[in-house]
């Protein structure tokens, strides 16, 4: 395989699947680290994908991946930090989960505990932990987004404004360089917004790929939580944000 026929087996596994990490492309395309690193920032400085730490993805700052598909990109991982998450929380503890396939995971992570208090932005989180007898579950009101499920816009953000919560688990879609949480949904980012201002601590559920990934609606910035779980170590510009804030950190 030459390296023109290389580049188009890559974008075509980013196109169909969201992200690719380096390990994945190096098993597919039976070449080195080094050889796909290369390949990667050729392709991300001609603008056909976008570089992230650990591998690359699609090149849209304007739109997230499908639902569907971030259901099952890197689901080992998300399941491995989504426990890690569960494990922080003790029984009895109150909480706030927004939107995101990562939180999704974790309130799956949720159901072993007993009497939690929990108000969320997701029907699908409320729809999981809802099984539970002993636990409360209040679901925001607002507009429900079609394609996901997330409850979003000024009556979310009224009504979360109301509660002040032991835990924040919050998911992001984008994390740049110098620390700012990104999104794709203004509308969903008040809501976080009005999460990380009303919760005692905060937890950011992120995996690997969420690193330098671009989103184009600023939600805040990582000095703002309390924890990161991530299941890689974080680039040296983060980690540092990471050891002068005294944020926790947490390797799934």
């Amino acid at each position: 395989m030459n390296q023109t026929q290389r580049h188009e087996k890559i974008v075509s596994f980013i196109k169909q699947n969201g992200f690719m990490s380096i390990d994945d492309l190096v098993t597919r395309c039976d070449v080195t680290p080094q050889t796909i690193r290369r390949d990667l920032n050729q392709l991300a400085e001609a603008g056909i994908v976008s570089r992230y730490h650990g591998g690359a993805g699609l090149n849209r700052s304007w739109e997230n991946t499908p639902y569907q598909e971030r259901k099952t990109q890197n689901s080992e991982v998300k399941e491995r930090i989504a426990e890690a998450v569960a494990d922080m929380i003790p029984d009895g503890a109150s909480l706030f989960i927004n939107i995101g396939t990562t939180t999704e995971m974790i309130a799956s992570k949720l159901l072993n505990h007993k009497n939690l208090h929990v108000v969320t932005n997701n029907i699908h989180v409320a729809t999981i932990l809802s099984a539970k007898e002993d636990f409360s579950v209040i679901i925001a009101a607002g507009e429900v987004r079609y394609r996901d499920g997330g409850i979003i816009g000024e009556a979310t953000c009224d009504f979360i404004s109301q509660f002040r919560m032991d835990y924040g688990i919050i998911g992001i879609s984008g994390i740049s360089a110098d620390g700012a949480l990104l999104d794709f949904d203004f509308r969903e980012v008040k809501v976080s917004q009005a999460i990380l201002e009303h919760t005692q601590h905060v937890i950011l559920a992120a995996d690997y790929s969420k690193f330098e990934r671009r989103a184009m609606v600023e939600q805040g910035h990582i000095s703002q939580v309390d924890c990161l779980v991530c299941d890689q170590t974080p680039p040296p510009a983060i980690r540092k944000i990471i050891d002068e804030n005294n944020i926790s950190f947490i390797k799934a």
